[in-house]
């Protein structure tokens, strides 16, 4: 299993995932599951996969080949990032029908997921999840984040924090603990945690990091964040039993 997650505010765009492919009793997977593709002056896009590795990672191997053989259609001839997004959900689609009868009968699934987002200069960024059936959705207004793989445990945090008017370091610390935030919940979710934010209108520098459990901002900010939901704990209404004067 895996988390990614990708914010829009309205100042630029937070990419963020996890790095764990397997976690068995004795054996224990990580790979990059972000792939950024930065042509400065231009264009900054980025794909974050989650499902089955095969799928994607063909997925992506066929995303760089069009670039390099300058295919008809690739991710330097886009002029909408909804296009791009199309054009992964129909790859996906036929490499899962590749193997369709395959995984059918090992009761396997060759199902991908992607989050796929960035910005294309003269246009607006933009976030889009994309479907194992090849279909997609924007985010919006009401709710500017998109997640894929196992979403439940970060999911609170984004929904009592981000909003469009959310700066881009907030909407990266948010990022970061919704993250950590879901591996402690779910042991198929694990560091590194990658992170990626672009800023509307800059093609020339991204920020991008790599986070390991011993990362110093990293471990700062699990220990504040525990610290600080354990005096909110105890700073909770009191029932009304509990202040009556004992007797």
């Amino acid at each position: 299993m895996t988390y990614c997650l990708a914010i829009k505010v309205n100042k630029g765009i937070i990419f963020a995932s996890d790095s764990r492919t397997n976690a068995g009793v004795d054996y224990v997977a990580t790979q990059s599951k972000m792939h950024s593709f930065l042509f400065p002056e231009d264009r900054s896009l980025f794909i974050l996969t989650a499902g089955s590795l095969a799928t994607s990672q063909a997925v992506i191997h066929k995303i760089q080949m069009d670039l390099e053989e300058d295919a008809e259609f690739n991710l330097k001839k886009a002029k909408y990032i909804h296009q791009i997004a199309e054009y992964v959900g129909q790859l996906s689609q036929i490499e899962q029908k590749k193997h369709e009868e395959a995984m059918t009968h090992s009761k396997m699934s060759a199902e991908s997921s992607f989050l796929v987002g960035g910005q294309i200069a003269g246009r607006p960024c933009a976030i889009f999840h994309v479907y194992p059936q090849g279909n997609f959705i924007e985010a919006s207004t009401e709710t500017p984040y998109l997640q894929i793989g196992e979403n439940k445990y970060g999911k609170p945090i984004l929904d009592r924090v981000i909003t469009p008017a959310t700066s881009l370091e907030d909407a990266a610390r948010c990022a970061l603990v919704s993250l950590d935030s879901t591996i402690r919940s779910n042991i198929s979710v694990g560091p590194p945690i990658e992170l990626a934010i672009h800023t509307n209108n800059n093609f020339t520098e991204c920020f991008t990091n790599t986070y390991t459990v011993n990362s110093p901002l990293y471990k700062s900010l699990q220990k504040q964040w525990n610290e600080g939901l354990k005096r909110a704990f105890k700073r909770l209404p009191r029932f009304e039993w509990e202040k009556k004067p004992n007797t």
